[in-house]
């Protein structure tokens, strides 16, 4: 059964994306600026810090500018120090076009690193290919690794949405499973939703009803009864953010977790936090980082320290993001020992790195970053050795270009 709520909000809008590059076209005419360091290397930074997503979009930030900081620490690459520019896409299409389109063509970066929205980062992906500038994407898409969708241009340093959902289904899904979904109703909702009914016909579970809601949704009360009414043995709950607070809260209100498995394609820490432990406890996602990979990963110890020294905490899933991202750039403009386009994406092509989570690396055909999948449980309170002690990795899957979707599904010429 498929209830919608509210038509699309999203998926990338066209019209969006030409209308933000046309706005940008009254920013060509502004008169130059004179820039203080036109030796620097500039990196355009588009999140939406304002919305629903701000708080893991200000994770980012401070993520991306600790890389930053890191690397003009050492010097900086061949001698240019590094500059973050940063600019609120305000979780928009259009307004990520026109702050794009602003960073190359105004502030003249060199490459691009960002946005947290599948949508929002297809219409990035649409801006940085016109104009032929470096874009490392860093926030979930599976259409961003699609050939119609490709850019040479383009890096997809997060997880997707195949990868997340296929590590959580395979460490709860079981034959026979009747599985029900409450999805938010834009493009990563959707892809989300995609890739858990792949699993589950693969591992053989039942899918016994989806309820999509319109992104932002606060009251998810008159949805909870239609769910509990397809007795589903686990809840996937495909949203994001304060979305996916919000419902999992409200499911609690109504005892669901007494009656099924909650579960959710990517489990947030900052969403953890933001409740008591109760609502989230025994709730089971993926994640691309937890600092306790610091217990098994060198590069994450080193990074936890940095974070911690910088801004006297432990960094964040979402915001570790910002971390890897940047500093896969850095790492391949280091390697190219230059910020020319082409000698870049060559870098990165054959760039083998390790920052943060163990070893990474871009996929040829779709540019996609093959990396760890974690499985986190929401621990209960009284298993909490601390305020930042609030999940349990109950899987770490290793780096493997099995686990993606092949580049002939992708439509890639084999």
């Amino acid at each position: 059964m498929t209830t919608q709520l509210d038509r699309p909000r999203s998926g990338v809008s066209r019209r969006a994306v030409l209308a933000g590059m046309g706005a940008g076209v009254g920013l060509l005419a502004a008169p130059a600026i004179v820039r203080a360091q036109a030796e620097s290397i500039r990196i355009g930074f588009p999140v939406p810090l304002t919305g629903p997503y701000g708080a893991e979009a200000k994770d980012q930030v401070k993520s991306a500018e600790l890389a930053v900081k890191l690397m003009n620490d050492k010097g900086g690459i061949a001698g240019r120090k590094i500059e973050l520019l940063v600019r609120d896409d305000k979780l928009n299409a259009g307004e990520a076009a026109t702050r794009t389109l602003e960073l190359i063509e105004k502030d003249k970066v060199h490459a691009v690193v960002g946005s947290l929205s599948s949508a929002v980062q297809l219409a990035v992906n649409e801006v940085t290919r016109a104009r032929g500038v470096i874009y490392v994407s860093i926030s979930q898409s599976d259409t961003i690794n699609e050939a119609k969708d490709f850019s040479k241009y383009t890096f997809h340093e997060a997880l997707n949405p195949h990868m997340t959902t296929a590590a959580v289904a395979r460490a709860t899904f079981k034959k026979g499973a009747k599985i029900a979904f409450l999805v938010a109703d834009y493009a990563y909702g959707h892809e989300m939703l995609r890739g858990f009914k792949r699993a589950a016909a693969e591992i053989g579970a039942e899918v016994v009803g989806e309820i999509l809601h319109p992104i932002g949704a606060a009251d998810y009360s008159t949805l909870m009864p239609r769910i509990r009414s397809m007795k589903p043995d686990i809840l996937a709950i495909c949203n994001f953010g304060r979305d996916q607070a919000n419902a999992i809260k409200q499911a609690n209100d109504f005892g669901m977790k007494k009656q099924m498995q909650i579960i959710v394609p990517v489990l947030l820490y900052n969403q953890r936090i933001a409740v008591a432990p109760e609502v989230f406890e025994g709730v089971i996602g993926g994640a691309n980082y937890y600092w306790e990979l610091e217990n098994t990963v060198p590069t994450a110890k080193a990074f936890n320290a940095a974070y911690k020294a910088a801004y006297g905490t432990v960094p964040t899933d979402y915001g570790a993001y910002g971390f890897t991202g940047v500093s896969a750039l850095l790492l391949g403009m280091e390697k190219a020992g230059s910020t020319d386009t082409d000698k870049v994406i060559d870098a990165l092509q054959s760039l083998k790195y390790d920052v943060a989570k163990g070893p990474q690396w871009f996929r040829a055909c779709d540019h996609q970053s093959v990396q760890s999948v974690l499985v986190l449980k929401s621990r209960a309170k009284s298993e909490m050795k601390g305020d930042a002690d609030v999940f349990e990795i109950i899987a770490n899957e290793a780096p493997s270009e099995q686990m993606l979707r092949t580049c002939a599904e992708l439509g890639f010429p084999t």
